[in-house]
C-alpha cells in the first residue's frame, strides 16, 4: 500500500552504499544471495527465541533487498538478477513465519499456517498477473525499474516488513499478528483477482 510512495526515499538512502559497493566489483546477485541468507538465519534465531538477533537479521535482509536493486541499476540488470530477487524474497516471507511456529508450536502453529497460506494467495496472484501482463506487455506506472510487473494492494512489502518486525518485538502476539495480517493478505488477494479479471479480459 505504501512501497510505491517509499521507493523514491528508499532509492535516495540506498545511492551511496550501492556506488561504494559497484566501485569493489560486487554484483546485485551477490547481495541477493547473502541477503536471503541472512534473512535464514533470522528465521532460525526465531526458532530458538533469539528474537532480538531475529530483527537484526531481518533488517538486515531487507537491506540487502534494497541493495541489490540500487548496485543492478548502477550496473547491468539482468533477467536471472530479476528472478533471484522476487524468487528469494518470497523464499523469506515464507520461512521467516515458521521461526515463530517452532518457537512454540501449541500458540504459533495454526495462525502462523494460515499466514503462510495466505501468503501462497497473495504471491500467486501476483505472479500471475505478472505474467500475463507480461506477455501483453503492460507495465506498472509506480514501479517501471522493476523486473516484473508489480501489481501493488493492501498488503506489499512494507506492511509485511512492518509486521515481522512486530512479531520480534512482540513474539507473544505473534497468533493475534498472524491473524490479523492473514485477514489483510486475503483483501489484498481478492482485490488482486478483480484486477486480473477486469484488466485481462478479452475485448
Amino acid at each position: 500500500m505504501i512501497d510505491a510512495r517509499l521507493l523514491p526515499l528508499q532509492r535516495a538512502l540506498m545511492a551511496p552504499p550501492a556506488n561504494w559497493l559497484v566501485t569493489r566489483g560486487v554484483r546485485a546477485d551477490h547481495i541477493t544471495l547473502v541477503g536471503c541468507g541472512i534473512g535464514l538465519l533470522a528465521a532460525l534465531a526465531a526458532a530458538f527465541g533469539f528474537y532480538g538477533l531475529a530483527l537484526i537479521g531481518l533488517a538486515l535482509n531487507r537491506l540487502a533487498d534494497g541493495l541489490d536493486g540500487a548496485v543492478a541499476r548502477l550496473t547491468t540488470p539482468t533477467d536471472r538478477g530479476a528472478f533471484l530477487d522476487i524468487a528469494l524474497d518470497f523464499v523469506f516471507y515464507a520461512v521467516f513465519p515458521i521461526g515463530f511456529i517452532f518457537a512454540d508450536p501449541a500458540a504459533n502453529g495454526l495462525p502462523g499456517a494460515v499466514l503462510i497460506a495466505s501468503f501462497v494467495l497473495t504471491g500467486t496472484s501476483f505472479l500471475a498477473f505478472s505474467v500475463i501482463a507480461e506477455r501483453r506487455g503492460l507495465q506498472a506506472k509506480d514501479y517501471p525499474t522493476k523486473g516484473i510487473y508489480y501489481l501493488g494492494g493492501l498488503a506489499e512489502g512494507a506492511e509485511t516488513i512492518i509486521v515481522f518486525a512486530a512479531f520480534c518485538l512482540f513474539p507473544t502476539a505473534f497468533p493475534w499478528i498472524a491473524w490479523a495480517f492473514a485477514a489483510v493478505c486475503l483483501v489484498t488477494s481478492t482485490t488482486r483477482y478483480l484486477a486480473g479479471w477486469s484488466v485481462l479480459s478479452d475485448p
